[in-house]
C-alpha cells in the first residue's frame, strides 16, 4: 500500500501545496528583483566612480595649465624687466607687492622707479629651472637663474634662486613678492 510522505500530503492538500509553489515563485521573483536592483546600484556606482575619475583628470589638467600659465607669465616678466617696460610691470605688480634684493627691500613704487631710471637694468635672465605650486589663489614659483644686470653702472652676473609669489585676482595673476637669493654655485 502506498503511504504518501508529509511533503506529498501537503502537495495533495488543496491550497497548501499550491502555496508552497507560489512561495517558491515569489521567492524567485524577489531574488530576481534584488539581483536587478543590485546590478543597477553597481552600474550607478561605477558611473559615479568614472565621473569622479574624469573630474580628477580635468582638475589635474586645469592645474597643470594654470601652473604653465604662471611660468609663462614669469618668463614674460623677465623680458619686460630687460626691456624696461614699466607700464606692463605696473599692471603685473600687486599694489602691496614687495621686492627683496641683495641691496635692500622695497615696494612696488620704488621697484618701478629703479627699473625706469636704470638703477637696476635686468639685461638677461637665463632660466635654468622653474617650478610652481598653486595653493588656492596663491602661486609660488621658484626660478634658478643666472642674471646679467647692470647695477649702479656696473655689469654683474649672479646665480640666483628667485622666489616669486603670485596671487590670483579674478582671472589675472598679480606678482605679490619677488625675492632674490644669491647662490654660491652657478
Amino acid at each position: 500500500m502506498f503511504t504518501p510522505s508529509n511533503e506529498q500530503r501537503l502537495a495533495l492538500t488543496p491550497g497548501i501545496g499550491a502555496n508552497k509553489t507560489t512561495n517558491n515563485t515569489m521567492n524567485a521573483k524577489h531574488h530576481l528583483k534584488a539581483s536587478i536592483l543590485g546590478l543597477c546600484l553597481l552600474a550607478v556606482g561605477l558611473q559615479s566612480s568614472f565621473a569622479q575619475e574624469e573630474e580628477r583628470k580635468q582638475s589635474a589638467e586645469k592645474s597643470a595649465a594654470e601652473e604653465q600659465r604662471v611660468i609663462e607669465l614669469s618668463k614674460e616678466k623677465w623680458q619686460w624687466m630687460a626691456d624696461k617696460k614699466a607700464d606692463l610691470l605696473d599692471a603685473l605688480f600687486h599694489e602691496k607687492s614687495v621686492f627683496v634684493h641683495m641691496g635692500g627691500t622695497w615696494g612696488k613704487a620704488r621697484e618701478l622707479e629703479i627699473i625706469r631710471s636704470g638703477g637696476i637694468h635686468y639685461k638677461k635672465a637665463d632660466i635654468h629651472e622653474a617650478s610652481v605650486n598653486i595653493i588656492g589663489t596663491t602661486a609660488i614659483l621658484l626660478n634658478r637663474i643666472t642674471l646679467l644686470a647692470v647695477v649702479g653702472g656696473n655689469e654683474v652676473t649672479n646665480p640666483f634662486e628667485v622666489t616669486e609669489v603670485y596671487v590670483r585676482q579674478g582671472d589675472d595673476w598679480k606678482l605679490a613678492s619677488l625675492s632674490f637669493t644669491r647662490l654660491l654655485r652657478p
